[in-house]
């Protein structure tokens, strides 16, 4: 056998001695602090004692009479716990089935009047919305309304003053200066013809001065009514915000927290 696997196995065997050795010492420290753990004693709990109390009669202390008597604070502790067991206990009983039926349905009955309560106001708010729509119509239809009366009044103050121009025209004065300057061989025919022109055209304005003023008339009337039902519809808002304002709000009650049975 070679010299150098010699000295190898006695290396290994020399390293297993070691780790052995090292085992058995660590074991044995364990095991000496698990001892020393257990022997350690528990240390003793502190007694709370009160000082002797002299008795008001002049009769002698326990202490004098050679007596001690040593008296805990645990004693009291005891006695006070058994005077609090021993009052009565208040407990509050359960609902029964009957009851809680009767909870949820006043419960749902209060949700449907709060939702029938919304609902009525929705309504309220879209009719007054509507009306509101109304009155805006009607104040635009108004006003276009007056801009028309306007519009005829200024037709008719024209017409009039053309009439009023021909009238001055058709004078036999007014005609014969005004075809002085034709220079025809026949004056009396252009005269005439001058004369039945102007009557022409003062027929033709008479007769749009009277449909101006048919006009007129009926637009005064749609004017009037139109400023009424503006006025109504006014007057209607305004009633119908005051009831609103008015009325009371509901306001959600708070939910109540469920009752726990006290031991």
């Amino acid at each position: 056998m070679p010299v150098w696997i010699r000295n190898y196995i006695k290396f290994l065997i020399a390293a297993c001695l070691i780790v052995s050795f090292c085992v058995a010492e660590g074991d044995a420290q364990t095991r000496r602090k698990k001892k020393r753990r257990r022997s350690v004693p528990a240390a003793p709990k502190p007694v709370i004692t009160n000082p002797p109390i002299a008795p008001p009669d002049g009769t002698k202390s326990p202490d004098e009479a050679g007596d001690v008597k040593i008296i805990s604070t645990a004693d009291f502790k005891e006695a006070a716990e058994q005077q609090q067991g021993s009052k009565p206990k208040t407990t509050v009983s359960e609902p029964t089935e009957g009851e809680k039926t009767q909870q949820t349905i006043s419960d749902l009955s209060k949700q449907v009047d709060r939702l029938n309560n919304k609902l009525t106001q929705m309504q309220e708010d879209d009719r007054y919305q509507l009306e509101m729509e109304r009155l805006t119509r009607a104040e635009q239809r108004a006003e276009q309304l007056r801009s028309q009366l306007m519009d005829i009044q200024a037709k008719i103050a024209d017409f009039e003053a053309r009439i009023e121009q021909l009238d001055w025209a058709i004078k036999p004065e007014n005609i014969e200066a005004s075809t002085a300057g034709y220079g025809s061989t026949r004056p009396e025919a252009a005269r005439e013809a001058r004369r039945k022109s102007l009557e022409s055209e003062r027929t033709r304005v008479q007769a749009q001065l009277k449909l101006a003023e048919t006009s007129k008339s009926r637009l005064e009337g749609a004017v009037a009514n139109a400023d009424l039902e503006v006025d109504q519809l006014r007057a209607k808002l305004e009633q119908r915000r005051a009831q609103m304002d008015a009325a009371p709000v509901e306001t959600p009650a708070p939910a109540k927290p469920p009752r726990k049975p006290e031991n």
